[in-house]
């Protein structure tokens, strides 16, 4: 599985420091710390993009609101359709907690 070729001690670490924030607030302090600006925009921005791309915009319509690249854009339709179903599921609960 793809998945496999990130497994790792470090990023085994990563995930478990990720997985202990408890809430929003803790998330800000720690990825203010751990991550430049710049990274953080480019991860909010791929999930924006795939989040507009399930609803069904165009490439067009999300270039305008996220100004992502093409390029970005296509490599995350590539993991949507091709990848691990990390957007999927993350997505999907999103959804289900704004329901609530």
């Amino acid at each position: 599985m793809q998945i496999d070729k990130l497994r790792g001690e470090q990023l085994d670490q990563l995930f478990d420091a990720i997985l202990s924030l408890e809430n929003r607030e803790e998330c800000y302090q720690f990825f203010d710390d751990i991550a430049t600006m710049a990274e953080i925009h480019a991860l909010s921005q791929r999930l924006q993009v795939a989040k507009m791309l399930t609803e069904g915009n165009t490439y067009n319509e999300i270039e305008k609101e996220t100004k992502a690249s093409t390029a970005t854009i296509s490599r995350v339709r590539r993991c949507i359709n091709f990848g691990s179903d990390g957007y999927g599921m993350v997505l999907e609960r999103i959804n289900k907690n704004e329901e609530e």
